[in-house]
């Protein structure tokens, strides 16, 4: 594998962030003066929250939010950790630097390297451990769809289905009449909300989702379409909400729950993870806000490295790692996508990521039988192609040294 340094982020994925701790602080702003009262009237987080948000780094946000436990199993699979050397000068903005250099200068908490369900590499940040909920960001949007993917396969659901049938309280029949499941899973629904982070308007777009202490309230209030469903992709986190909210729907239970008994206990993850939701005993936050290890993220890549096995367990539908491989028809903001997974420019046909803000990474390479996880408090998408390149270039290198008998077929 090539790997390509010379493919600038994309001006749409760059607008698609500013910090999240500059929407709290506006938010905070927002509520000075009366601020209990009014952030009560809003509906958003009590000004305590709002101001931890705006001066915590990222990854501490998971426990200032209520959540959910996703349970683990009363084992954890076995991932065996046998420590190589890996690459250990990679390229970076033109030049060949130090690996640690780059995990200095990307503010990162946690790195893993996986081959072939071999954990060869592992570091994390003094004060963290393989026992730290690092958050999901943004990669739990391509967890929901693993769950969907399952649904799929079980009946529950058809990517055919349009929303106003799947969730009627929703009302506005002439948006969510034309969306289809397949239309939010490519991020293609047309739903006017946009990936706002101006702290001029705190509690509008993605920032105001994030925010609200009723999400299901947010979704029907904003449903307003950009343009036609299916026409195009754009980033949007309010398509994967809706996501979350159809699998609870036809699921007949919490989001958290699905996830530990679709994949949590059957792929034998170590911990408990947490997912945030809007408010006590609420409605999780799908389009991001799972806490886990990064030893069970690791575990997710692999069971897309492995299509969707865990040994001869299938968790996954092999058709549906398949549907996220196969990039859809329309890019979403000048990189392929499919079913929200990111096929990142300069990759190949096997290579494959969750992202999340702020420089969460699961990258996927089944031809190498790769996967790593990268977790970290950098800026909002900052250096993403930069980063996936050294990702890619460690990959190819461990192939190089692969025996042949240990690919597996797909």
């Amino acid at each position: 594998m090539t790997a390509s340094l010379a493919i600038p982020d994309s001006p749409a994925r760059t607008r698609r962030g500013r910090r999240w701790g500059v929407i709290a602080a506006a938010g905070g702003a927002a509520v000075l003066g009366c601020a209990w009262t009014a952030a009560a009237l809003i509906n958003v987080p009590d000004p305590v929250t709002l101001t931890a948000l705006a001066v915590i780094e990222p990854s501490s946000v998971g426990t200032w939010f209520p959540s959910r436990i996703v349970q683990a199993p009363a084992r954890a699979s076995d991932l065996p950790a046998r420590p190589r050397p890996i690459l250990d000068r990679v390229p970076w903005k033109g030049k060949t630097v130090p690996l640690m250099d780059v995990l200095a200068a990307t503010h990162t908490n946690a790195f893993l390297v996986v081959q072939d369900g071999v954990l060869i590499h592992e570091w994390q940040r003094a004060g963290t451990g393989p026992e730290t909920l690092f958050p999901s960001w943004s990669v739990a949007k391509s967890i929901v769809s693993l769950l969907v993917g399952a649904a799929v396969a079980r009946g529950q659901l058809a990517e055919t289905d349009r929303v106003s049938a799947l969730l009627p309280e929703l009302k506005n029949g002439a948006v969510f009449g034309q969306i289809t499941v397949r239309n939010l899973l490519d991020m293609a629904s047309g739903i006017a909300v946009p990936e706002n982070y101006d702290p001029r308007h705190p509690l509008t777009g993605t920032a105001g989702m994030y925010l609200t202490r009723d999400i299901t309230a947010f979704v029907r209030d904003n449903a307003h379409l950009a343009f036609k469903p299916g026409s195009k992709g754009r980033y949007r986190s309010i398509d994967t909400e809706l996501l979350g909210l159809i699998l609870a729907r036809v699921e007949g239970k919490p989001l958290a729950d699905i996830l530990s008994e679709r994949i949590w206990k059957p792929m034998g993850a170590q911990a408990d993870a947490t997912w945030n939701l809007d408010r006590p005993g609420g409605v999780e936050k799908a389009f991001c806000c799972i806490n886990a290890t990064a030893r069970d993220f690791a575990r997710l890549g692999l069971l897309v490295a492995d299509q969707g096995r865990l040994n001869a367990n299938r968790i996954v539908p092999a058709r549906w790692i398949e549907r996220i491989m196969t990039p859809a028809r329309r890019d979403v903001d000048g990189w392929q996508y499919s079913a929200q997974w990111w096929h990142a420019p300069g990759g190949e046909d096997d290579d494959i990521s969750a992202i999340g803000v702020y420089g969460q990474y699961i990258y996927v390479n089944r031809e190498t039988g790769t996967v790593i996880v990268k977790l970290s408090d950098h800026g909002a998408e900052q250096d993403e192609i930069d980063t996936l390149a050294v990702m890619q270039t460690i990959a190819a290198d461990l192939a190089a040294d692969r025996p042949p008998a240990s690919r597996k077929d797909p």
